[in-house]
């Protein structure tokens, strides 16, 4: 019987294809908490079928939302509360998922009435949430950390309204998912609110996305360029609509990692330079080291570049600001073994708050497979060696590790995913999808 608590990957190589990632995890989730808030039903189209996506689907069950889901389809149809979740007490498990808890905690902390408890699995116990609770205690919300360690579990308290109109500061260095929680609220607050962000903002294109989704269903934030003040927040004016969910850029990312590491061609539909997403931005890291991309309204087409003789032209390492799009890090880190020189992958440092301390993860594993590595608190540098071999990879219950490291078996042998599982948090068909995007080499 195969031991499933490891995946061992074959070197493999690529020809053409196409990969279909499953729908966006990010805009899933805003997408379902704004689809219960709204007035009216809504039907959501490509829905993610994974561990985050199914933990919102369940509070907001516990939380008294008509909320069917066919995973066949990749359908949910939602039934609107108008903003007050019929439910005005419950216990609930956000399991390892940032965005369910940051979000919900937003939304809850503006119930009129009612006794809320957020808590997760022991990671989440270690996610600071601190930030967001600040600025909802500034508002005057009755939300705290039961440990008083600014992290979960959480204790909400509704209470009525203050009409009073407030500027409201908000710390979202840490996470931008802070921000977007309270953005997404922002609406249920029943005052005349302005949100103003201190200090650095981490991740600003989830920001953006946010954005979008609320306007999709309704609303019309408003925001300065810098994406230091938002306004303009309709009180409880959410709609329910018909939405299509793009496919997830973070998880395409594997697949055009694929002719980056093994020569070839990727086609991902539904993705482009329009998307929602920030992370397509890592095409561009993969066009800076040599590879060529064709976008075009509705795809995005990645192969590696190769010379008058046709044989493929060497990646080249990169020095590369991933501020906006650290999801993917762990994907660049990955190809980056293979390049003929340094990558530099810098202002990430709100990877070691994320599932595990990413970047801290990221250099024991490539070390393990003989890369050179330099860390630094805000990112790490990894330099090529011709000795890099095969080593079997902790994952750390972090989906993206097992992800991206079993890419590095496509090209080296003996590589061994432990606890494949974990990326059923995401993408539970992940290695099957790339085991049929490539072909093993016998």
């Amino acid at each position: 019987m195969p031991d499933s608590s490891v995946y061992r990957v074959k070197p493999s190589r690529l020809t053409s294809t196409q990969a279909v990632p499953p729908g966006s995890k990010s805009i899933t989730i805003r997408a379902l908490l704004l689809a219960a808030l709204a007035q009216g039903s809504s039907t959501l189209e490509n829905v993610l079928d994974a561990e985050d996506s199914r933990i919102m689907l369940e509070v907001l069950r516990q939380l008294g939302v008509d909320v069917q889901f066919d995973p066949a389809r990749r359908r949910a149809q939602v039934q609107g509360v108008q903003g007050v979740f019929p439910n005005q007490n419950a216990r609930l498990y956000v399991g390892n998922s940032g965005a369910t808890t940051r979000f919900i905690t937003a939304a809850l902390a503006f119930a009129p009435s009612g006794v809320y408890k957020v808590d997760g699995k022991p990671r989440m116990r270690e996610r600071p949430i601190g930030d967001l609770l600040r600025t909802l205690q500034f508002i005057g919300r009755d939300v705290v950390s039961d440990a008083q360690n600014d992290c979960p579990p959480l204790t909400i308290t509704g209470k009525r309204a203050d009409h009073t109109p407030i500027v409201a500061p908000i710390d979202a260095n840490v996470s931008s998912q802070f921000l977007s929680g309270l953005l997404m609220a922002a609406p249920l607050a029943q005052r005349d609110l302005v949100v103003q962000v201190n200090g650095a903002l981490p991740s600003k294109p989830y920001v953006a996305m946010t954005l979008e989704v609320m306007r999709a269903f309704g609303q019309n934030p408003r925001a300065d360029a810098a994406f230091e003040r938002f306004d303009n927040f309709q009180a409880g004016s959410y709609l329910g609509r018909n939405y299509a969910i793009e496919p997830d850029a973070s998880a395409a990312s594997y697949f055009f990692a694929l002719p980056a590491i093994l020569g070839g061609e990727m086609t991902i539909k539904g993705l482009s330079r329009n998307s929602l997403q920030g992370d397509v931005a890592f095409v561009d890291c993969l066009e800076q080291m040599g590879c060529q991309a064709h976008w075009g309204s509705d795809s995005i087409t990645l192969s590696r570049a190769r010379g008058v003789d046709g044989t493929l032209c060497p990646l080249h390492g990169v020095e590369v600001d991933m501020n906006k799009c650290s999801d993917v890090a762990q994907t660049l880190a990955v190809v980056a073994l293979f390049a003929d020189s340094s990558t530099s992958i810098r202002n990430v440092a709100n990877m070691r708050v994320k599932e595990t301390d990413r970047i801290a993860a990221l250099v024991r594993e490539l070390r393990k497979l003989g890369a050179s590595v330099e860390e630094r608190h805000d990112g790490l540098t990894i330099i090529p060696t011709s000795t890099l071999h095969g080593a079997s990879i902790a994952t750390y219950d972090d989906h993206r590790m097992a992800m991206s490291f079993a890419l590095a078996g496509l090209r080296l042998h003996d590589v061994v995913i432990e606890k494949p599982d974990c990326v059923a948090k995401t993408y539970p068909n992940y290695f099957e999808d790339l085991e049929n995007a490539t072909t093993p080499i016998v």
